[in-house]
């Protein structure tokens, strides 16, 4: 059984990453950022205020959320719903309230004890969801990289300068967080392998994660 477990902020190619790398192990892999997304997406569907904490969670322990190369909530198509400049700035409050997290992995360990094998993305995975996983990588990017990369997935709706401060946003929100905090790199645990993406392929990363395997 190998279990990979990818860290890293927004932008960073973790998605690229685990999707190259579960293909090429034969194995699934798990968006667990997309299940945050669904949730946060689920709340500004029904008009939820955020900042409502015990209802986020009971809406979280209620929804019914499929991750795969489509996601969905409550048998509904949100694959790309999920990805909006609105569910952006949604994310990161849902995912600060602790009872939704511990939802959440809760639901994250329990997809990875049902498999033979598993890459799992995110931002607390090598931490808190899967600290004792085969393979440990925190892939980060420089910011403006982390940007223009993000700008060229929606296809210029939004600018570079736009996305990039975006990110800053997140990034402090969610490193500054009480519940599972997003670490630094200084900050992974022993064992884990630090690979920064600025100015490398897709293909340059996956090769050098191989080489740990």
């Amino acid at each position: 059984m190998t279990v990979v477990a990818i860290d890293g902020p927004a932008g960073s190619g973790k998605s690229t990453l685990a999707r190259s790398l579960a293909e090429h192990l034969g194995v699934e892999r798990l968006d667990t950022g997309a299940m945050y997304r669904a949730v946060a997406w689920s709340a500004l569907d029904r008009g939820m205020d955020l900042t409502n904490s015990e209802g986020l969670a009971a809406m979280a322990s209620e929804l019914d959320i499929g991750v795969g190369e489509l996601v969905t909530v409550d048998g509904r198509d949100v694959t790309d719903a999920i990805r909006t400049p609105s569910v952006d700035l949604a994310v990161s409050p849902v995912a600060a309230n602790p009872k939704v997290r511990e939802e959440l992995v809760r639901r994250q360990r329990a997809w990875v004890a049902g498999r033979t094998g598993a890459v799992v993305e995110g931002r607390d995975i090598c931490t808190v969801v899967l600290p004792d996983a085969d393979l440990k990588i925190y892939l980060t990017a420089d910011t403006s990289v982390r940007a223009t990369r993000r700008s060229s997935e929606r296809q210029g709706r939004q600018s570079v300068k736009e996305v990039e401060e975006q990110l800053r946003v997140r990034d402090r929100i969610d490193s500054t967080r009480a519940a599972s905090p997003l670490l630094s790199v200084t900050e992974m645990p022993h064992g884990a392998i630090v690979i920064d993406s600025t100015g490398k392929s897709a293909a340059s990363v996956l090769k050098e994660v191989l080489k740990c395997l």
